[in-house]
């Protein structure tokens, strides 16, 4: 799970984003370049990479 309010923004953003891994990571930056004007890199998909959440444990706590 990708959460906006997570990420570093001035937008106050609060889209969260679940799925599989891949999916997530491809929606949350196309997400940050089409709505945020960042550009979609390696480097933007490794950041979102590694503020992901698993949506279970989310969930539960």
């Amino acid at each position: 799970m990708a959460d906006c309010r997570d990420m570093p923004s001035e937008s106050g953003c609060t889209l969260t984003i679940s799925g599989e891994e891949d999916e997530v990571v491809r929606a949350a930056a196309e997400h940050a370049a089409s709505v945020h004007g960042h550009t979609d890199t390696p480097e933007l998909r490794k950041e979102i990479r590694d503020l992901l959440k698993d949506e279970q444990a989310t969930a539960q706590g």
